[in-house]
């Protein structure tokens, strides 16, 4: 995998929103964030665009998101927001550009569409915080990002779960939210997985739909040859007036029970306000014990 230039003092940082709408004054804790770090961030064209929930029409976002992938002088696109709306775009994204200058692509949720496509470029990317209501985010969680963005090593310890299952293995780190991976699938973005550590997040969804997005992982060969499942955030999920039977950890945990690679819960990352940053494409070992889970990304 190639990994993009880390960031110095001075560099910019493009940020534009390739999803739902959004205003300069609901990033500017964001872009404080990054100047305070010693980036400058150029706004993008879709900052304070709007049409219908999206911020601007797809031509608007495709080209905001392909000036920034041009332009030689920003050396990172963080977007601003998720929601809904990248695989509008992402099929007419010319890469050319991008593919022989890499620059670090920064998102989740919604993102995880680019990040997809990009692993299947050979290009590492973060799947980490953005600039939308990042003042909920800890300390921990932006620090995170720094450190990714500047080159300094990233290794976590979390505490163990009682749901899972040990083993120590190492792998390039794929994966995002799983309503989009779902999406994906059959499409020229979806990723491969075997031999490498799955990464799985998601937000407000009903159970039942869950299950029907695991078994579409699973009957699609995405489970089966993992050297390791992380599970993120599950946040406010939903159940019907007939109960489903299982929560969305139980539903994870039955689409991958009979297969023997480590498996860990609770991982903070995802729709979260500890949501740390994650080095998509970079191999890293992961280490589920008794009583605690390592992940440790190669420097």
């Amino acid at each position: 995998m190639v990994t993009p230039p880390y960031l110095k003092k001075g560099d910019k940082v493009g940020i534009v929103s390739t999803a739902r709408k959004i205003t300069s004054a609901q990033i500017a804790d964001g872009t404080a964030l990054i100047k305070s770090w010693g980036l400058v961030p150029v706004i993008g064209e879709t900052i304070d665009s709007e049409s219908e929930q999206y911020a601007g029409t797809d031509y608007e976002r495709l080209d905001d998101l392909q000036a920034m992938f041009n332009n030689p002088e920003i050396k990172a696109v963080w977007c601003a927001k998720g929601g809904y709306g990248t695989v509008r775009i992402i099929d007419d994204v010319d890469f050319y550009r991008f593919a022989k200058s890499p620059k670090w692509l920064i998102g989740y949720s919604d993102v995880t569409v680019l990040h997809s496509h990009i692993h299947k470029m050979g290009v590492e990317t973060l799947h980490a915080i953005m600039p939308y209501r990042i003042d909920d985010n800890t300390a921990a969680a932006k620090e995170s990002l720094r450190k990714a963005l500047f080159g300094e090593s990233l290794k976590y310890t979390i505490d163990a779960h009682h749901m899972n299952r040990k083993g120590t293995q190492t792998g390039e780190v794929v994966g995002g939210n799983i309503s989009m991976l779902y999406s994906m699938c059959g499409s020229p973005s979806a990723i491969t997985t075997d031999g490498k550590i799955l990464f799985l997040e998601d937000l407000d969804e009903y159970l039942y739909h869950v299950d029907r997005m695991m078994m579409n992982l699973k009957r699609n060969g995405l489970l089966k040859n993992l050297c390791g499942l992380i599970v993120g955030g599950l946040t406010k999920m939903h159940d019907n007036s007939v109960p489903f039977g299982k929560n969305a950890k139980e539903i994870i945990w039955d689409a991958v029970k009979d297969f023997d690679y480590p498996v860990c819960f609770d991982f903070p990352a995802g729709h979260l306000d500890d949501n740390r940053t994650l080095i998509m494409g970079r191999e890293a070992t992961l280490n589920v014990l008794d009583n605690n889970v390592t992940l440790d990304f190669k420097n």
